[in-house]
């Protein structure tokens, strides 16, 4: 992972911030698909840390305890860990919302998730080259970048799997690159092919890259490529956490807050 590690320790640092907006004390952890970026942070905080991965090798680059796993069966029992950390891991699981709920179910009560995965943005500079360059070479056009789900559907998955206080804000990570080709390389590197089942898996016409990179906007000889990520936050219910209000208990009405009339 060497070729992409800045990328990786920079999306986990970022992450990882949301740790320092609680005063929670975290003991034991879960490191979901972390490629051994994200479980040597947690240990710099003193947190325990076991890592999952489908790939055995990708797992153990953890340095510590480590199974591997497919993240939509997860091996550990409810309440296994207070924190579970999944930083650009959950793009590739087929059925995320039934991940997110074993990952809830990991967590003891009052648990903090904290994920993030790439969401519509990502990547569009190169969608929209490729796009123009095949509908110009061929009269049509195939999917060659994974779709990516937006903002707005990611707290409300969060919901669905039953955590609680859940938020979903955005952070752009910006690529300038001199060297065109360099953007396939390092997206190689990363294993961040196209996923979808349904592809074209025909030779894409001759040509379609190179002018698809030819045709990407520069700006000071250099051009761009956004990661645009979610990062999502969610906890495990818990007694303690705070709960709204019963239906109707409510003594002043929206009606009068809007006219100003609250007294």
């Amino acid at each position: 992972m060497g070729r992409v590690a800045a990328v990786l320790e920079e999306a986990a640092d970022r992450l990882l911030d949301r740790l320092d907006d609680t005063t929670r004390k975290f003991t034991r952890a879960l490191d979901v698909g972390g490629r051994g970026v994200v479980a040597a942070k947690l240990r710099a905080r003193g947190i325990k840390v076991v890592s999952t991965d489908l790939s055995p090798a990708m797992a153990a680059l953890n340095g510590g305890p480590c199974v591997a796993a497919d993240e939509e069966y997860l091996p550990f029992g409810p309440g296994s860990f207070d924190l579970v950390v999944a930083s650009l891991s959950l793009h590739w699981v087929n059925d995320l919302p039934g991940c997110l709920i074993q990952l809830r179910r990991s967590l003891a009560p009052d648990g903090l998730l904290l994920a993030s995965l790439p969401v519509l943005g990502t990547l569009d500079e190169l969608r929209n080259g490729l796009a123009e360059a095949e509908l110009a070479l061929t009269g049509g056009v195939a999917p060659r970048i994974s779709p990516f789900p937006e903002l707005r559907d990611c707290a409300a998955l969060l919901q669905r799997a039953g955590l609680a206080l859940p938020v979903a804000d955005v952070e752009e990570i910006v690529f300038r690159y001199a060297d065109r080709l360099t953007l396939l390389r390092d997206l190689r590197a990363a294993g961040e092919g196209n996923a979808i089942r349904l592809r074209d898996r025909r030779i894409p016409p001759r040509g379609l890259f190179a002018a698809a990179l030819a045709g990407l906007p520069e700006e000071d000889g250099r051009i761009r490529a956004t990661l645009r990520l979610a990062m999502l936050t969610g906890w495990a219910p818990a007694p303690s956490q705070p709960q709204p209000l019963a239906r109707g208990s409510a003594r002043v009405s929206l009606a009068d807050v809007l006219r100003g009339e609250t007294g």
